[in-house]
């Protein structure tokens, strides 16, 4: 499959123009010509105007490095001027590195936690004990049980997909399997566990996983991974026959589906549905129901991105971070010709992890945003977009590192803090 006309494509959707019309204006040269490297002019990349931008940063520390953005508003937008009023109260505790949570229809919190166990918490906050059958683990540095989510039918189905570091031989790697949740007498457990996907290749080490599963409205499912991290195995997020980084779209038994971008070719993977991602641990979907985003940068250089098919999202050849060292990645590019730029990026990063869009009333100033966990930020970070672009950016002080964020059926924002072992219930301020 030739691969000049999708580096063409993604250079026009790094600058968000019509690419139908660029496919028509260039086809005739696609097979001679090269991608050439974004150029920032006229309107269409100036930001939205947004009458709750205040002046000051939400960001207001020292960046990592002396990159300069591309585009307006595409780091340290302005805080909105009026700021969400907030309580947060513990909902639960004692939950031991609790890495992702998900609403059950009937209200409990069913949570992964690192080192391999599900518990259900119960809608008055108490832990239950560990759902049996769970699959084995590697929760070595960075590995361990990842993401679960609930089947679009799990009422009639009771299926739940998980994704985690599976042990294998001569190392390890993020897969994804599916079971069903059985729950009697009091104890649950997974049946008929059965693993649908396997990130490849396998490789020998405890880094940079992902993985988030978000299942999308036509039902197919959305999964994304790291690059794990080392530089031997970094550059693979630019090879479309290896599966690090990248994110994955296929449908509930693991197939690839007919329309993804890359079916058919004779190398590629067909799963995958967009490449050059570094470590992606929060994805959600927005009111249209498109995917986002959030993946963790070097030291600077966190990513809001939009993954559309078949495109290339930079990592490692274009980034707004450098090495843990200082030193530059690569040739220090933060664009190229062929590459997506971020939407948004970070510098100095927030650790995100986890991420939801607000869709409910009692926070009417969220409505229609990201709320997205932060690691090192120890907080929420909420983002409000316009036009696709980020037009303001807030900060939730938790003072724990976020590992996950949901919003419940009450309309309350619940986020799950990987350092104490809790689920911390987030609602409006009550006024005197």
């Amino acid at each position: 499959m030739t691969r000049t006309l999708p580096l063409l494509l993604a250079t026009v959707a790094a600058l968000s123009l019509d690419a139908s019309a660029f496919v028509r204006s260039s086809a005739a040269q696609e097979a001679t010509q090269e991608a050439r490297p974004s150029r920032v002019e006229g309107e269409a990349f100036q930001a939205p105007a947004a009458p709750s931008a205040g002046t000051t940063t939400a960001e207001q520390g020292p960046p990592n490095t002396e990159y300069k953005p591309l585009l307006p508003n595409q780091t340290r937008a302005p805080e909105p001027t009026q700021k969400a009023q907030i309580e947060s109260a513990v909902f639960a505790k004692g939950l031991d590195s609790p890495w992702a949570m998900e609403f059950l229809p009937d209200g409990r919190v069913i949570v992964t936690e690192k080192a391999g166990k599900i518990r259900i918490v119960a809608k008055d906050g108490t832990p239950g004990q560990p759902v049996a059958g769970v699959p084995k683990v590697d929760a070595r540095g960075q590995g361990g049980l990842l993401d679960i989510a609930l089947s679009p039918s799990f009422s009639a189905d009771r299926t739940v997909y998980v994704s985690y570091a599976e042990p294998r031989d001569k190392g390890n790697g993020t897969t994804v399997a599916k079971a069903k949740l059985i729950e009697s007498d009091g104890k649950a457990r997974l049946d008929d566990v059965k693993v649908i996907f396997r990130q490849m290749p396998t490789y020998d080490g405890d880094k940079h996983f992902g993985s988030r599963l978000v299942f999308a409205g036509d039902g197919k499912l959305f999964v994304t991974v790291g690059e794990r991290s080392d530089k031997q195995t970094r550059v693979q997020a630019q090879d479309l026959s290896s599966g690090l980084g990248k994110v994955f779209r296929i449908d509930t038994d693991g197939n690839a589906p007919k329309d993804n971008p890359f079916v058919g070719g004779d190398k590629a993977k067909p799963e995958i549905w967009s490449y050059g991602h570094r470590n992606v641990q929060a994805a959600a979907l927005d009111g249209q129901g498109r995917l986002w985003t959030v993946e963790h940068g070097p030291r600077g250089g966190d990513e809001l991105n939009r993954p559309r098919p078949g495109l290339n999202y930079g990592w490692p050849v274009v980034t707004y971070g450098i090495e843990y060292s200082g030193e530059k990645i690569g040739d220090g590019q933060t664009q190229a010709g062929g590459t997506v730029q971020p939407v948004y990026y970070w510098d100095p990063v927030i650790g995100p992890s986890g991420m939801a869009f607000y869709d409910k009333d009692l926070f009417p100033d969220w409505k229609g945003e990201f709320l997205i966990g932060g690691l090192v930020s120890t907080g929420l970070v909420v983002l409000k977009v316009d036009g696709d672009k980020v037009v303001t950016e807030e900060r939730v002080p938790l003072d724990h590192r976020v590992r996950d964020v949901k919003v419940g059926p009450d309309g309350a924002v619940y986020a799950l803090t990987e350092d104490d072992g809790q689920i911390v219930k987030i609602t409006p301020k009550k006024s005197n």
